[in-house]
C-alpha cells in the first residue's frame, strides 16, 4: 500500500474547499474566493490554479471541462473533483492535525 501523499497548508484547504462545494461547482475562481470566505486571506487565483495543477499531477485531483457558460463568452470552467487519493490525504493530514492539537485546548481556544 503506498503511503499517502503529505499536504501543505494550501494545499489542504483547496482540497477541503474543493470537497465542499462538490464536484460540479468547485474551479479555480471558486475555490479562491471559498478559501478566502472562510479563512480571511487574501487568495490570488493564480496560487489555487498552481496548486490544483501540483494536486493534479500527484494525483489527487482530476478536472474535467464543464458545460460552456455564456459568462464566460461561451467557455466552459474547468471543473475540479478530488480523487480517492486526495481524500485519503486529506483524512490523514485531518488526524494528524487532531492529533498534535490535542491537549492544547487551554493554548488554542475556540476551534470548534
Amino acid at each position: 500500500m503506498a503511503m499517502p501523499h503529505s499536504l501543505g497548508d494550501f494545499e489542504l484547504l483547496v482540497l477541503l474547499s474543493a470537497l465542499r462545494q462538490g464536484d460540479d461547482e468547485a474551479y479555480t475562481v471558486s475555490i479562491a474566493a471559498d478559501i478566502g470566505a472562510q479563512t480571511g486571506r487574501t487568495i490570488r487565483r493564480a496560487n489555487v490554479y498552481t496548486t490544483l495543477q501540483r494536486l493534479e499531477r500527484k494525483g489527487l485531483v482530476s478536472t474535467r471541462l464543464g458545460d460552456a457558460r455564456a459568462e464566460r463568452g461561451g467557455r466552459p470552467r474547468r471543473l475540479v473533483c478530488v480523487t480517492p487519493e486526495g481524500l485519503t490525504a486529506v483524512r490523514t493530514s485531518a488526524r494528524a492535525i487532531t492529533s498534535m492539537l490535542a491537549g492544547l485546548d487551554d493554548v488554542v481556544e475556540g476551534l470548534a
